[in-house]
């Protein structure tokens, strides 16, 4: 008996270990997504389970962080890359931040982010529901609008291998 709860305990240490390295952090049940809204361009406002149907990816960023600041052109690769697959990619950063989503649209755009969709997090609601107080962060959502896993830290989104697996996960989620 002992013997076995060790190596249970060992199993969860590599299984933790190997997750950690890799940033990624796969749930072993799915989580309700908050219901805060988030708000587009036009002012218009979403709760994360309007995207049902697609896989979401939904990063946190911040215009202050040095790593999502890196992550815009790769990000809008991504989306180019992945159009029209069923997998959706949206950033939502603090409303606080900008002036107007027009200085939002041209942060993104000088960047290399122009085909990013982009949303607000008024008074960090969203953010804050998922106990998210770091950038970048992400979060993966399947087609039910379900969270099955996040992705703590940058991610190189243009990497064929980082699409390959986005595209595994939605077709498993």
């Amino acid at each position: 008996m002992l013997k076995r709860i060790f190596l249970t305990i060992l199993s969860i240490f590599f299984i933790t270990t190997a997750q950690a390295k890799s940033g990624v952090n796969i749930f072993t049940y799915p989580r309700n997504v908050p219901d805060a809204k988030i708000f587009n361009k036009h002012g218009q406002s979403f709760h994360l389970r309007d995207f049902s149907g697609d896989f979401l990816i939904v990063i946190f960023w911040s215009k202050t962080c040095v790593p999502c600041i890196k992550e815009i052109d790769d990000i809008n690769h991504f989306i180019k890359k992945t159009k029209g697959t069923g997998i959706k990619l949206i950033t939502v950063s603090p409303e606080k931040e900008w002036i107007s989503p027009e200085e939002q649209a041209a942060f993104l755009r000088k960047y290399g982010g122009e085909n990013i969709d982009f949303y607000s997090d008024r008074k960090s609601a969203l953010s804050n529901s998922f106990g998210i107080f770091t950038s970048p962060h992400t979060v993966l959502i399947d087609k039910n609008s379900m969270e099955i896993g996040r992705i703590r830290g940058s991610v190189d989104w243009d990497d064929d291998d980082v699409i390959e697996y986005i595209y595994n996960l939605s077709s498993k989620y």
